[in-house]
């Protein structure tokens, strides 16, 4: 009789039953055989006699197996990872207030996980290998056992060596315990993901012989030639020498682009078109998860609004958009109301506009929207970088451009730490809004820094907002209640996002993960403010596990809860977070590229005093 796998970091081999054994190995025999040709899980098959009612995996204990199946993709056999099978894997649909038990298998030839993405529970139960448990080794199963203490939508996916790349991603829905405030006919689950035949490792290894090794959209000569008639020839090569000189190119927008990346649509490319049914009037809801590991989208439904009603996970008060941006490990609730007898295209565009993915919203089976034409592909300016650009002459600007930054820097609040990771606090803000850089440059590991920073919560990112359609922004959320911690922050932490391109390097304050192994360290029950300061001049989404990050948007008492948080090149955003959970937390950058070349911490939150007293 094979024993149950205890709870937490110990687990102990579960193939020493031969019915389990073969009941294993039929089903993986079966998923080879099967999902050769199509391994979408049952929600994501496109034209589904009855898509309202999608096959989905729930109850008080579920049992997840990951493992290797054929794949085939844009006309190529390959291999995915997989969980039961499919990609993405099995919807989970649980309750509130529930207590889950997950039994995750291993049937890989190297180790796996599952962390559970934006999920509040115990250190032990995260799934980050190597920060709160061993990993899930080759042939073993790993329980995973939890309350679930909140609602909303979420997703779960490997934390281990590129996996989630690869495949191993799927959706998690948690069912609200008090009636739900959103209220629609129908639902959907909307998984945006990229897909390689280029391993992580490989991607990693091209980039750092030629950073821009992805980019088939760099400048030309006539592109010059159009900036001088513009600006001139001593501004458009000006601002040239100056690219030059931070050996940095304006139309890195991505690092890997559509050259290496196939953008599906749960688990389907644009050719294949994903379907999802309406009935003209009906009010249906889309959760847009964004799984794309390097990918930022632009999604938009041309001829339909969309009224967002909650960001990861949690509902906020309504705001209708035409447009809205989403970086990895986002979610997004929208609601829309198609009242037409048509198909409406769901248009993900990537932030370099190299690809997309593609669904459909129809009355009927069969039916396809029109594919807009893609926009023209943005160009990053210095003034996005936060640097003085050489077509500026305005006394002023270069004023601000030029500020000193050894007069401006910061001084550490009372209590506020000084060790790894943990800068003084921030620096003095200007009347006008931009704060200038401190002197330090943050040493070999980062590239250049800005000569100011500042908070962009009203801009909806490059790219966006010049066309006339409503643009979600940052600015916009505000949370559906008060949130019910209402103290001001008893001290600040300041944190730089780094990194060379050059090299293909990413870092905190200059220090990738393996030069910074001390922890950042929270007080429990402390009330802190967290201050990201982006020094470079790529879009990043950090998430913190364990614990929620208040975004401080002016919205006061409904301050939106996020788990993840995109920052902008040169933008400072802070974050106000309660350390109400003990134990030791991943933070890192949830591009997987930059997380697994350097731009990952762990926080330790110490253990509550034994009086329970703060």
């Amino acid at each position: 009789m094979s024993r149950e796998p205890r709870a937490g970091v110990t687990h102990e081999r579960m193939l020493s039953s031969p019915s389990r054994r073969a009941w294993l190995r039929r089903a993986g025999t079966l998923g080879a055989l099967t999902a050769f040709e199509n391994i979408l899980p049952a929600y994501a098959y496109p034209d589904r006699a009855d898509p309202t009612q999608p096959p989905e995996l729930s109850g008080r204990t579920i049992d997840l197996v990951i493992a290797e199946t054929p794949f085939r993709i844009g006309g190529r056999k390959t291999t995915a990872i997989t969980v039961n099978g499919t990609v993405p894997g099995p919807l989970l649909r649980l309750r509130e207030g529930q207590d889950v038990t997950l039994r995750v298998t291993n049937l890989l030839r190297e180790s796996s996980s599952i962390h559970w993405h934006g999920i509040l529970l115990p250190a032990e139960m995260d799934g980050v290998p190597g920060v709160s448990f061993p990993g899930i080794a080759p042939g073993e199963t790993f329980v995973y056992r939890f309350p679930l203490r909140q609602s909303g939508t979420y997703w779960y996916h490997s934390h281990s060596m590129g996996q989630e790349q690869a495949g191993a991603y799927a959706p998690l829905i948690v069912e609200p315990i008090a009636p739900d405030p959103v209220r629609c006919d129908r639902e959907y689950v909307v998984m945006l993901s990229d897909w390689s035949h280029t391993p992580v490792a490989g991607m990693i290894g091209r980039l750092k012989k030629q950073s821009g090794y992805y980019n088939y959209q760099k400048r030309t000569l006539a592109d010059l030639a159009r900036d001088i008639g513009r600006k001139g020839w001593h501004a458009a090569f000006g601002d040239y020498l100056m690219w030059a000189d931070m050996r940095m190119d304006p139309t890195d927008l991505a690092d890997v682009t559509a050259a290496a990346y196939t953008f599906l649509m749960n688990g389907l490319p644009p050719q294949s078109s994903w379907t999802g049914l309406f009935r003209p009037g009906e009010r249906v809801r889309l959760r847009f998860i964004q799984v794309g590991v390097m990918s930022f989208h632009d999604v938009r439904i041309p001829g339909l609004r969309m009224t967002v009603v909650q960001a990861d996970g949690q509902n906020v008060q309504p705001v209708e958009v035409d447009e809205f941006r989403i970086g990895p490990a986002e979610t997004y609730d929208v609601v829309v109301e198609p009242a037409e007898d048509r198909a409406y295209t769901l248009f993900a565009e990537t932030l370099d506009r190299s690809g997309y993915a593609c669904g459909t919203l129809a009355p009927r089976p069969g039916m396809r929207g029109e594919i807009p034409a893609r926009r023209p592909r943005p160009v990053r300016t210095m003034a996005d970088m936060g640097m003085r650009s050489h077509g500026a002459h305005d006394a002023h600007d270069a004023e601000i451009m030029h500020a000193d930054h050894a007069g401006h820097a910061g001084h550490p609040l009372p209590g506020a730490p000084t060790g790894h990771g943990s800068a003084p606090a921030p620096a003095a803000t200007r009347e006008d809004g931009l704060v200038p850089h401190g002197p330090d440059d943050h040493g070999p590991g980062n590239q250049t820094i800005p000569d100011f920073t500042r908070t962009r919560l009203d801009e909806p990112g490059i790219g966006l907002g010049e066309d006339g359609r409503r643009v979600l922004t940052y600015r916009d959320l505000r949370s559906l209640a008060p949130y019910p911690d209402q103290r001001e922050p008893e001290r600040e932490l300041e944190i730089h996002l780094t990194g060379h391109m050059e090299r293909f390097i990413w870092s905190f304050d200059g220090r990738k993960f393996s030069q910074a192994r001390e922890p950042i360290r929270f007080r429990h029950g402390e009330r802190l403010r967290w201050t990201f300061v982006n020094d470079t001049m790529m879009e990043h989404t950090m998430h913190l596990h364990g614990m929620w990050m208040h975004l401080e948007n002016g919205a006061g008492a409904y301050l939106p809860r996020k788990h993840t948080v995109l920052v902008k090149p040169a933008e400072r955003i802070s974050v106000a977070i309660t350390a109400d959970a003990p134990g030791h937390w991943a933070f890192h950058c949830h591009l997987l590229l930059h997380m697994e070349t350097g731009m990952f911490r762990i926080v330790h939150v110490s253990d509550p005093p034994a009086d329970g007293h703060p």
